[in-house]
């Protein structure tokens, strides 16, 4: 990928802060901790979304801190093992609240709950009403102004959040993008809302990368020539046909990867042993494709990319 510089007068940049962002905020420089803000919309998300990279960086020092939107209220029992399980059946929100307690233990973040209701996954044609109160119908500056205030609490140096489509199509994950980026812009505005905080102007925001077609591809080609079955050859075609989003940062977890497993597999009621994010082995990551994927959007400090470091341009 060329080196480009991706600068504060980015014409990007300028258009996200029409509504009266502050590209001119100070923004900290070799801060004494760095202070890292990933932003999910159900618990399990952080474990799926980053997670080694979030595992890497309290590893180095840095203060990460999960905020997760929803309690997953309307989610479904995914693991096949655990699909009659009484207790999960009978409150799968406090099963999902425990589910996320361990995996914040094994990743070593800070979490916060922003408290929404989840909005659920609408199916059919044509789709359902999204159900009365739930997240994703929350007037997005509205869900905003709780997540403005723990960035002006927290000061992160840097946001992750998902991009324009919530990585998948999830009512909650597009809403999270939503209020992801205006909590970017107005937390840094000196006129906007002062009782909440004094502002904070977060030097770059991230988009997470989830299996970029660029890695499934990789993975089929390290396959191919090693003679191992791919467990994904079926979805080969599709894979090849995706567009590919832009990957400007990568960061190497391949120390990782254990701890990420152990985070997703603590979400018990969600996520299948057996099932896709387990079907390539470790080994096999490492040498096909060690890195965690992401987007820079948007930055208030000049940069040069690629980076292989969240907080390029940060810490000196």
């Amino acid at each position: 990928m060329p080196k480009a510089a991706l600068a504060p007068s980015d014409e990007t940049f300028k258009a996200l802060l029409k509504h009266g962002g502050h590209p001119e905020a100070e923004v900290e420089k070799n801060p004494c901790r760095l202070r890292l803000m990933a932003v999910h919309a159900h618990p399990d998300d952080e474990s799926s979304k980053g997670a080694g990279t979030m595992a890497r960086y309290v590893d180095e020092g840095a203060e990460v801190t999960v905020v997760t939107c929803t309690g997953g209220e309307r989610g479904d029992i995914l693991n096949p093992r655990l699909k009659d399980d009484p207790e999960a059946n009978a409150d799968l929100s406090a099963v999902r609240h425990r589910e996320m307690d361990r995996a914040r233990e094994i990743l070593g973040i800070n979490q916060v709950w922003l408290g929404y209701i989840d909005s659920g996954l609408p199916e059919g044609d044509p789709l359902p009403a999204l159900p009365q109160g739930c997240f994703a119908l929350i007037d997005p500056e509205e869900a905003a102004r709780p997540l403005v205030k723990l960035v002006r609490e927290l000061r992160p140096h840097v946001m992750l959040t998902y991009d324009e489509n919530g990585g998948y199509p999830h009512p909650d994950h597009i809403h999270t993008h939503k209020i992801s980026m205006l909590a970017y812009e107005l937390a840094a505005d000196p006129n906007y809302m002062p009782e909440l905080g004094e502002p904070w102007a977060v030097a770059k925001i991230y988009y997470q990368l989830l299996f970029p077609p660029a890695q499934m591809i990789a993975y089929a080609k390290y396959m191919r020539e090693h003679a191992l079955e791919n467990p994904f050859e079926a979805q080969m075609e599709y894979f090849e046909g995706l567009d590919q989003r832009p990957i400007t940062t990568r960061i190497n977890v391949s120390r990782y990867l254990e701890v990420r497993d152990a985070a997703l597999l603590a979400h018990a009621t969600q996520v299948d042993p057996d099932g896709f994010f387990f079907a390539v082995s470790n080994e096999i990551k490492r040498e096909a494709w060690p890195t965690e994927d992401f987007q820079l959007r948007h930055s208030r400090i000049g940069v040069t990319l690629p980076e292989s470091d969240l907080f390029e341009g940060i810490r000196q």
